[in-house]
């Protein structure tokens, strides 16, 4: 007996089904949104503590006040920030954003400065756009000092991935940069503040029990 037009209807319904099964278990896998795009909060290499190597300058802590995976959804406000550990020889540093996707970004060099927190604000973007910042080794004394300063002139910068989109997961940090946007030009306590953004193991005896917030934009 041929098999009914139904049955070979939930036949296929269901081999359809566990096609779709398949996918998704893959999609999740592989980090894959349900449009098919990669999902960058899940799969971006980022780092958002840079420096941490051989040397005074390449040494020294530059870190984006981030979500600890290094994925951050912009407010409306379009402020971002880093801290600078402390340094007895500190150099100037350059912030970049360029499209995660690739084209032209831009870049900003930000004076030496010593230890302290920089707040600057950016245009609204619409494209995921990748962070990085990191010290100027090469002109500081340290190159000249150091005879194995050929080896690395440049600190490991801090990379973050800046998203045009917020999820509930940015909302503490774009009110810890809001706080911290009313402190623009005074201090705030070193240990609490780095704590409310999940670095308090930075915090060392070398470091000022207070940080200045430089808002140069």
């Amino acid at each position: 007996m041929k098999p009914s037009f139904l049955k070979l209807l939930s036949g296929r319904s269901c081999g359809r089904s566990f096609v779709l099964i398949v996918a998704g278990l893959i999609g999740c896998t592989l980090g894959l949104s349900p449009h098919g795009l990669t999902d960058s909060r899940s799969t971006f290499p980022g780092r958002r503590v840079g420096g941490g190597t051989r040397g005074e300058c390449t040494a020294r802590i530059l870190a984006h006040l981030v979500p600890a995976n290094s994925v951050f959804g912009l407010s409306s406000a379009g402020d971002i920030a880093m801290v600078h550990g402390p340094t007895a020889n500190p150099v100037s540093l350059t912030i970049s954003l360029k499209p995660e996707a690739g084209g032209d970004g831009f870049s900003r060099s930000l004076p030496a400065a010593p230890a302290g927190i920089t707040l600057i604000r950016v245009k609204p973007i619409r494209v995921p756009m990748v962070w990085e910042s990191g010290f100027d080794c090469s002109s500081g004394s340290d190159a000249a000092a150091d005879p194995l300063s050929f080896v690395t002139t440049a600190a490991p910068p801090a990379v973050s991935l800046l998203l045009p989109n917020q999820e509930p997961a940015d909302v503490d940090v774009q009110q810890a940069l809001q706080a911290l946007r009313q402190s623009c030009g005074s201090t705030v306590p070193t240990a609490a503040t780095l704590s409310g953004f999940g670095l308090a193991d930075l915090v060392t005896s070398q470091w000022p029990s207070q940080l200045p917030v430089r808002c140069p934009s």
